[in-house]
């Protein structure tokens, strides 16, 4: 306990970061989802509280995420009574759990570094672009929409374009002044400041951004911003309203078929989504802690479960948060936990506040995180590191951006498999030729990709040749591999070429190879 009350004060500061970052997002992706509002907010606090206090992740943060947006509203549209969803949501937390007891977090750690590096970069493009509309006022797209191809039939470039069309002067002054408090915020001066130093930049930004516009109303009625302009949370005017806005599952829907089928499918998909959430977190951790994979797919699964109890969306790890969280300075998951608190009491006690923020000021916050994500020097980085981790880092952003976040990375594994066969494929087989005496040596894993090479390379040998195969470096020969080399052996007195093998001390590979006698 001593280690997190160290923290605190780092920790409750970027809290606050989160809880804004968070607000807007969660009721976006309920609002997209087709599920009741409230609904993100009981998932945002969930995850901050439950799955905080259970996760082994120190830094990353759970809730619900943009890309499980079409699954949740495709489960709702096909369930069509919001309580089967909810009992869904429930079983898919169990399906974690199980997940997490059979220790399948270990597939997280298959995903390439030039990947998980391009997902970061991708996602901090995406908060850029999709954020843009929203920092001038056009408020058409929910927010937390992340999919390429929008519900308004736009996609995110034309939104971009269309939005410089439809200009909110108002919302461009406060989205405008909010940027350049926050570049403000990160300059030597302020945290050469001791006492601004402590308070985050992006509460400083929503404050100001609300004053504004509380000016407007006050001084200029006609430029102050309209309501679709704000946040927009539900309101309880008393403890039994409050309590009212909770939806419980319906557990008669557990013989419905469609039922148990959502569920596998937000498990697995939440499942996928939260290892690579926390590969994230774990890259972008200053102190570059390991987190557990399996007890945080347990986690997720209490979270999923409680979360549906109480009716609220499925919960992943999600990466634009967990990188507000680590920029805002968080040192341990106090700062997780204190936010999903925060985000309770203020919905509790203060909505009425909160729906005076203007959302071109949240829309700064999220494009600064963005920004973050994708420095231009990142890609410098890996243009430096070789065309085998740039050209995966690339495809992985350009395919996240042009369809979602799972095929993204599917096909940024793909190209890396390509790189990476490609350099094996290279340097498993290499032949020296020296004036008619040759060597054909096996390095590394010598797969069934490298047969023609070798077939190529042995028929090429000219007669009366003294050949050395050596197989003393390979950890793995294939076994079409091997009858290449046995069929040349067969054969290679018909040419008078002499051949001597050399094998590894290991009795089971020497006698692969059908040894010729040496004339």
């Amino acid at each position: 306990m001593n280690k997190y009350l160290k923290h605190a004060g780092a920790d409750v500061s970027a809290s606050i970061v989160v809880l804004l970052v968070a607000l807007p997002l969660c009721l976006g992706i309920a609002l997209g989802s087709g599920a009741p509002l409230f609904s993100g907010i009981i998932a945002g606090v969930v995850g901050g509280i439950v799955i905080g206090a259970l996760s082994g992740s120190q830094l990353s943060v759970s809730g619900p995420a943009a890309y499980v947006t079409v699954i949740v509203a495709t489960a709702i549209t096909k369930l069509q009574v919001y309580e089967a969803f909810l009992l869904a949501v429930v079983l898919a937390g169990l399906f974690q759990l199980i997940f997490g007891f059979i220790k399948a977090g270990v597939i997280g750690d298959y995903v390439p570094n030039s990947v998980i590096k391009g997902m970061l970069a991708a996602i901090g493009l995406i908060l850029i672009m999709k954020q843009f509309p929203h920092l001038v006022g056009y408020d058409t797209d929910f927010e937390g929409d992340e999919s390429f191809i929008q519900p308004d039939h736009e996609n995110t470039f034309t939104a971009m374009f269309s939005a410089v069309k439809y200009i909110t002067p108002t919302a461009l002054i406060i989205g405008t002044i909010s940027l350049l408090l926050l570049m403000l915020w990160e300059s030597k001066f302020i945290k050469s400041k001791k006492s601004l130093k402590l308070i985050p930049g992006p509460l400083v930004v929503v404050l100001i951004g609300t004053l504004l516009n509380e000016y407007f109303k006050a001084s200029q009625p006609a430029y102050a911003l309209d309501a679709k302009h704000l946040v927009a949370l539900p309101v309880a005017t008393d403890v039994s309203s409050f309590i009212s806005f909770l939806t419980f599952p319906d557990i008669a829907f557990l013989k419905n078929p469609d039922v148990w089928v959502s569920g596998i499918t937000i498990a697995i998909v939440a499942s996928l989504e939260t290892l690579l959430g926390i590969e994230a977190a774990d890259k972008l951790d200053p102190l570059k802690r390991v987190t557990p994979t399996n007890r945080e797919l347990k986690a997720q699964g209490v979270g999923n479960m409680v979360s549906g109890l109480i009716g609220g969306l499925p919960l992943t790890s999600v990466v634009v948060r967990t990188s507000a969280n680590i920029s805002a300075g968080a040192k341990s998951k106090m700062s997780t936990i204190f936010h999903g608190t925060l985000m309770m009491l203020c919905v509790m006690f203060i909505p009425f506040i909160l729906n005076k923020i203007p959302l071109s000021a949240l829309a700064a916050v999220l494009i600064f995180t963005g920004y973050k994500l994708a420095k231009i020097t990142l890609f410098k980085d890996f243009y430096r590191k070789g065309w085998d981790q740039f050209v995966p880092f690339v495809v992985t952003i350009a395919a996240i951006l042009l369809s979602d976040l799972l095929i993204g990375i599917m096909v940024g594994i793909g190209v890396g498999l390509f790189f990476l066969i490609r350099s094996n494929f290279r340097s498993a087989v290499m032949v020296v030729n020296d004036d008619g005496n040759y060597l054909i040596r096996f390095r590394k894993d010598v797969s069934f990709l490298n047969k023609p090479i070798v077939k190529k390379k042995l028929e090429d040998v000219p007669a009366n040749a003294y050949v050395i195969i050596d197989a003393t470096r390979a950890d793995f020969i294939d076994k079409d591999v091997i009858e290449e080399v046995n069929n040349f052996l067969c054969h290679a007195h018909l040419k008078k070429i002499r051949v001597d093998i050399k094998t590894s001390h290991s009795k089971s590979m020497h006698n692969l190879f059908v040894i010729p006698k040496t004339s």
